[in-house]
């Protein structure tokens, strides 16, 4: 049984901005299906041109993208409640790979219905536009993480968001959130060698302020991570759309 969308799970989630019944209605009829895919399955390839859009409603990923001697710069994290396909349902064709790094559950879009919603609902089609300036942000932050933040910062300034990403979608037990990923990935999108990620998350470690280990991390210190991530811990979530 498909979720319906008067009944997503994901809309409770504090994070997300609420829906009228008439986009919950619009949106139920965008939704073509669900797809289940198995970690490490490869969901959009780089070049490539997909017919659909997808909603996360379970599981977690990665988007990266690959150079040419085959090495890799993962560019973000996908959590619930991300939208993917949105450059290829623009562009025509897809500027990075998306892989599943667990099992997950998908909503799926018809491509083709994408210009109906700029024609019947321009709330929706803003909403649209706000993601992809979100992610115009976050990859300049990135970018600023990457050309002027030591080891141990950029590792802490990444705990920290997806810390506050998984509290505020109620995937937080404690002071444990999943994180499914391997070091391997987390070094490719920080920019750091395996060997000096492995030595900053032990340095981490040791100051009780954050340990990883069996796909979970646990934030000791959330006051001193912040610190270390040039970060005010006192800060409120981003309420964002969900589609």
């Amino acid at each position: 049984m498909t979720v319906k969308c008067k009944h997503c799970p994901l809309r409770k989630k504090r994070i997300f901005d609420e829906m009228t019944e008439e986009e919950i209605t619009f949106m139920q009829r965008f939704k073509a299906g669900e797809l289940e895919v198995e970690a490490g399955a490869t969901l959009m390839m780089e070049g490539s041109n997909s017919p659909q859009l997808f909603t996360v409603l379970e599981g977690m990923g990665l988007r990266y993208k690959t150079l040419e001697d085959g090495d890799r710069q993962v560019i973000n994290f996908i959590l619930p409640g991300d939208f993917l396909g949105l450059q290829a349902g623009v562009m025509g064709e897809m500027q990075h790979t998306v892989e599943a790094s667990t099992e997950m559950l998908l909503c799926v879009f018809d491509r083709r219905s994408l210009w109906s919603l700029f024609e019947r609902h321009p709330e929706r089609a803003y909403d649209l536009t706000w993601l992809a300036a979100v992610e115009e942000h976050l990859l300049g932050e990135s970018l600023a993480v990457l050309g002027q933040m030591s080891g141990i910062e950029r590792v802490a300034r990444a705990f920290v968001r997806l810390n506050d990403r998984c509290d505020a979608l109620d995937l937080k037990k404690g002071s444990f959130i999943p994180l499914p990923f391997k070091q391997q990935d987390l070094a490719d999108a920080l920019g750091m060698s395996l060997v000096h990620t492995n030595k900053t998350l032990r340095k981490l470690r040791e100051r009780s302020v954050a340990s990883w280990s069996q796909g979970r991390l646990e934030v000791i210190n959330y006051d001193r991570l912040c610190e270390i991530a040039q970060l005010e811990p006192a800060r409120d979530p981003v309420i964002r759309p969900l589609l």
